[in-house]
């Protein structure tokens, strides 16, 4: 039985990216959506999008590239931190963070909550200190966990599974860290079991566009392009899209299923669910 009692959807950063408001190539502004769920023994975040230090010192967190190309609007009210508190909570109370993968705009808020155990695949955790590539070492930004947290690094073993993906048991069976590589080396959706029955897959950047779960696939330019630029495994972040949308049309609740999936920076998919407190 769960003990997960409820389920919030939060959006973490709004981006407005200039290229794709001028062109249409691209969605004229994309969230970073996270989850945070109470929980008998405190609340779990899965992604923490900006932090408050971001915020603060946007240039040498984020870098001034990324605040050029993406347009990030930089809100203190999106902060995970200002949102926690907004329900009534405090940073304290947030025991664990869960993150999809490392990328600035993901683990921005990682120092905001300094206590939490931070979830993270091995390899991804492995990759973001490394910063092999110069790509890796744009993505990367060691200032945003320069604070030292508390990392929890998970290795899938070949008996965890759920719904036939290798996954990493998290939170006694409520959540499961589900390896979809290519994004980034260690990159993992985020499996979230719903009180109300059924699951969310928070699917990170394995996709970027809710049309990539159709079948054919549709995907605007810009957001196609970018992918491309950002992947470091093209086969693998291929075959995984291949394998999410075979599993959406499967499992996927608008077909009659018990999964609702979704994914870090699709706006449509963030605004269906925004509203949404299981």
């Amino acid at each position: 039985m769960s003990v997960t009692t409820r389920i919030h959807h939060l959006n973490c950063a709004t981006m407005a990216p200039p290229l794709a408001a001028r062109t249409g190539l691209a969605p004229d502004h994309l969230v970073a959506h996270c989850l945070l769920l109470e929980r008998a023994g405190g609340l779990v975040l899965v992604d923490t999008g900006f932090g408050s230090a971001d915020i603060a010192e946007p240039a040498r967190r984020l870098g001034r590239a990324f605040l050029l190309a993406t347009g990030a609007a930089l809100d203190p009210a999106e902060t995970a931190a200002s949102q926690v508190r907004g329900l009534g909570f405090s940073v304290e109370d947030v025991t664990d963070v869960v993150v999809t993968h490392l990328d600035l705009d993901h683990a921005g808020g990682l120092s905001d909550f300094p206590h939490a155990r931070v979830h993270v695949l091995g390899d991804e955790l492995a990759a973001a200190r490394a910063r092999r590539t110069a790509k890796e070492r744009n993505r990367y930004r060691t200032t945003q966990w320069a604070h030292g947290p508390r990392w929890v690094e998970h290795h899938p073993q070949a008996t965890d599974h759920w719904y036939g993906f290798g996954a990493v048991p998290l939170l006694d069976g409520d959540a499961a860290l589900v390896p979809l590589v290519g994004h980034t080396r260690g990159h993992s959706a985020v499996a979230v079991r719903r009180p109300s029955g059924g699951w969310f897959l928070h699917a990170g950047d394995a996709y970027f566009s809710h049309a990539e779960k159709d079948d054919p696939p549709r995907c605007p330019t810009g957001l196609r392009a970018f992918q491309t630029m950002v992947q470091v495994d093209k086969h693998a972040r291929l075959a995984n899209q291949e394998r999410l949308r075979s599993f959406h049309t499967e499992h996927g609740t608008p077909h009659g299923g018990d999964v609702t999936v979704f994914c870090a920076h699709d706006h449509v998919e963030y605004d269906a669910l925004a509203g949404v407190t299981d």
